[in-house]
């Protein structure tokens, strides 16, 4: 008995081992893609073709702001394929933040006139570089600056 039983412990041990190696888990997201939605039939398309994704929990199509948001446990590269395989060719992944979110909203690289109200384009000329020259002016005259009389 004793020796069937560790066999028995080694061979289901090894089996859930290998399980357990194969199992990607997918973590819970929310992705957001950019596409030109013109009708209903363009909208009712994309919701259905997304929807029946696996893994997908949610979809909400936003015409106005031309935007699909999708949750669930979905890779955002397969989403995208996805829509574009509606023939929306020109779908990408939501390339906007909110302009309180960036340092120079107006910047040649953040500015886009086709965002949506409220939104610019992510760019790297937009986000203020640590220790730059604006952060030490805006500390060089502030109330919690020891020196700040001395300057003044």
């Amino acid at each position: 008995m004793g020796a069937l039983d560790f066999l028995f412990d080694y061979f289901s041990n090894s089996f859930d081992v290998s399980i357990r190696k194969r199992k990607k888990h997918k973590v819970m997201q929310t992705v957001n893609i950019k596409v030109k939605i013109d009708c209903d039939g363009c909208e009712r398309k994309i919701k259905n073709a997304v929807s029946s994704m696996k893994g997908a929990k949610s979809v909400e199509v936003n015409r106005k702001m031309h935007k699909v948001t999708v949750s669930g446990y979905v890779d955002p590269k397969k989403v995208l394929k996805r829509v574009q395989s509606t023939g929306k060719k020109k779908a990408e992944l939501w390339p906007y933040v909110p302009y309180t979110m960036v340092a120079y909203p107006y910047a040649a690289g953040a500015y886009d006139k086709r965002a949506p109200a409220g939104f610019v384009r992510k760019s790297e000329q937009a986000q203020a570089q640590p220790g730059g020259t604006d952060d030490k002016l805006m500390s060089l005259f502030s109330d919690e600056n020891p020196n700040a009389c001395i300057v003044m």
